[in-house]
């Protein structure tokens, strides 16, 4: 059984950085898209970025593209969000969640989601 279980999520002022990591298990995941995904209260789960697990290619959403990067560590199967410059819009729950075939941005497509990790972004 697929498991995700995120962590490193916590309170930072603006400006600051964080870095979510994503641990995998319960099978290969070498045909697998790993993505970060994001929920706001009161706002639409939104998508952040992903990662090819074997070609390592990486996707980013605009909003965050130049201070969000996505990793992963095939050794650990771990996937990571580093989050730099961080902004008060930024808070939210932060999903990893995983799919096999090729990265989308819609969230529907995901069959697995860890439990989300809260980042909260003081200003």
């Amino acid at each position: 059984q697929v498991q995700l279980v995120e962590s490193g999520g916590g309170l930072v002022q603006a400006g600051g950085s964080l870095r979510l990591s994503c641990a995998a298990s319960g099978r290969t995941f070498s045909n697998y898209v790993m993505s970060w995904f994001r929920q706001a209260p009161g706002k639409e789960r939104e998508f952040v970025a992903a990662i090819n697990w074997s070609s390592g290619t990486t996707f980013t959403a605009d909003s965050v593209k130049g201070r969000f990067t996505i990793s992963r560590d095939n050794a650990k199967n771990t996937v990571y969000l580093q989050m730099n410059i961080l902004k008060p819009e930024d808070t939210a729950v932060y999903y990893c969640a995983a799919r096999r075939g090729s990265i989308v941005t819609q969230k529907t497509w995901y069959d697995y989601w860890g439990q989300g990790t809260q980042v909260t972004v003081s200003s």
